[in-house]
């Protein structure tokens, strides 16, 4: 009798896992505490974990099985938009300054508040985001 269960093989990824970004939250009591971690160029990859390291622990084998699975079903795995290289252009220093109106630095404010992250952890998890979707249509 089948099961109906799908085994996938595990690949090895095109992309090493810390060429990633991924973005680290604390999830809330309510959610079960602990700390979730999720990959803006790979979207619906996520895992969690008592601790931060747990999570990222987790987070490597469900980033294998994402990849391994996009492969089984013939769909492009998404390159890291991240390069090392970025790092060292010049001028690529990891900080910058915007100037946003009132209204959206208080939008920004309360929803970080609400989902338990630091404004910056917020404001960089949308603009990976938003560059993630950016270079899917370029």
């Amino acid at each position: 009798m089948s099961t109906g269960v799908k085994i996938i093989p595990r690949i090895v990824p095109p992309w090493p896992f810390d060429a990633y970004a991924h973005i680290i939250s604390p999830l809330s009591a309510v959610e079960g505490g602990g700390f979730l971690i999720t990959f803006p160029d790979l979207p619906g990859c996520m895992s969690d974990g008592e601790t931060e390291a747990e999570a990222v622990e987790n987070g490597r084998d469900a980033f294998v099985a994402v990849v391994s699975a996009l492969h089984d079903m013939g769909r492009e795995i998404p390159a890291p938009s991240f390069s090392p290289d970025d790092a060292t252009a010049p001028g690529a220093s990891g900080k910058f300054v915007a100037r946003v109106p009132k209204s959206i630095h208080a939008k920004l404010t309360s929803r970080a508040k609400a989902e338990g992250v630091s404004l910056n952890t917020l404001v960089l998890a949308f603009i990976a985001e938003g560059l993630g979707r950016r270079e899917d249509h370029a």
